[in-house]
């Protein structure tokens, strides 16, 4: 794999606070991967088998139904970490929304590093916590938001996690971006119908809200009324 010097989110994945020769011990256990647009990385319930950070580009985070429908449970960008570490099945499917690269690691191989290196493992926690922030944000979002709140906040998040070229990490908010996601996925993210994403999606352009200059491109014109639409 490529030096760990040279990775673009080296300071901000689980591997920041490891020394040098800590880091090319963890470089010579991993490798980089390519990860097409809608091809899967993990199964939901299959054996926990490997991990990954996240280096360029979107994946999602599903759980599917008895009769096959999909629920997009979360969303992984550059520097997040995707897989079960310590655990012995996967709890759900990984696909790569966007072209994506990503670091490859044995889960077996990665427990066994992470055990012996409490930064490593320090790390794993607070992303676990972080995690678990975001998740009760998202149902307090999915429980007891209107339709304009949801769409509102799920654009902020956007913009916090998406820059100016749709992928790559941004020191702030970007104005303009573009959705990893079809107005078919942001319903069942959001629990919405595509009728309603449409029409709220209209209503922002026409509010003066943002800019839509394509189906997937958003340009944020009035970040301050969406913050306050999104309550």
């Amino acid at each position: 794999m490529s030096s760990c010097d040279t990775c673009v989110v080296r300071n901000r994945a689980i591997c920041a606070g490891l020394e040098d020769r800590e880091i090319a011990t963890l470089s010579a256990m991993g490798r980089r991967r390519t990860v097409a647009a809608g091809e899967p990385l993990i199964w939901e319930d299959d054996d926990s088998l490997l991990v990954a950070n996240v280096i360029d580009g979107v994946l999602k985070l599903t759980t599917s139904t008895e009769d096959g429908r999909e629920q997009i449970v979360g969303v992984a960008y550059p520097s997040d970490f995707i897989g079960r570490p310590f655990g012995q099945t996967s709890k759900a499917s990984v696909v790569a929304l966007t072209d994506a690269k990503v670091c490859v690691f044995s889960r077996s191989d990665f427990d066994r590093y992470a055990r012996e290196h409490p930064e490593l493992e320090h790390k794993l926690l607070e992303r676990t916590l972080a995690e678990l922030d975001r998740t009760r944000s998202w149902m307090m979002l999915l429980g007891r938001k209107t339709a304009p709140e949801k769409i509102a906040s799920f654009l902020i998040e956007m913009s916090e996690r998406l820059t100016e070229t749709g992928c790559a990490p941004t020191l702030g908010p970007a104005r303009r971006f573009s959705l990893p996601f079809s107005r078919q996925q942001v319903a069942d993210v959001l629990g919405l119908t595509i009728e309603t994403v449409s029409r709220q999606f209209t209503k922002l352009k026409n509010d003066g809200i943002v800019e839509l200059p394509s189906r997937r491109e958003v340009e944020i014109i009035n970040r301050g009324a969406l913050v306050s639409l999104a309550g």
